[in-house]
C-alpha cells in the first residue's frame, strides 16, 4: 500500500488515491462510486476506471512484494492464496 502511495504522491495523484484506497480492499459493489465520483468532481465512470487501475497495479505491487520473499515463481500464487486465507478473505 505504501508503494502504491507513493506512486499516487509522485503523480499528483494523492487526492485521487485517498479517497480511492478504500475500494482497494472492498468487495465489488459495497461502496458506491457515485459519492466518491461527486467529492472528486469527476464522472461515475472515470471513479470505475481509476479503480480498476488502482487494484491491477496493487495487485502487481503485491506480487513483486510477495516474489522477494521466496524461491520460485511458483510459489507466488500459493503464497497469496496463504496470505488470503489468514486474513480471511
Amino acid at each position: 500500500m505504501a508503494r502504491l502511495q507513493a506512486e499516487a504522491i509522485s503523480t499528483n495523484k494523492q487526492k485521487l488515491f485517498e479517497r480511492l484506497k478504500s475500494y482497494l480492499t472492498a468487495g465489488k459493489g459495497s461502496i458506491p462510486y457515485r459519492q466518491a465520483a461527486d467529492e472528486l468532481d469527476i464522472t461515475e465512470g472515470a471513479v470505475r476506471v481509476a479503480v480498476h487501475r488502482m487494484r491491477n497495479r496493487y495487485r502487481e505491487l503485491l506480487r513483486d512484494e510477495i516474489a522477494q520473499t521466496v524461491t520460485s515463481d511458483d510459489q507466488i500464487d500459493e503464497e497469496i492464496r496463504d496470505l488470503f486465507t489468514a486474513l480471511g478473505s
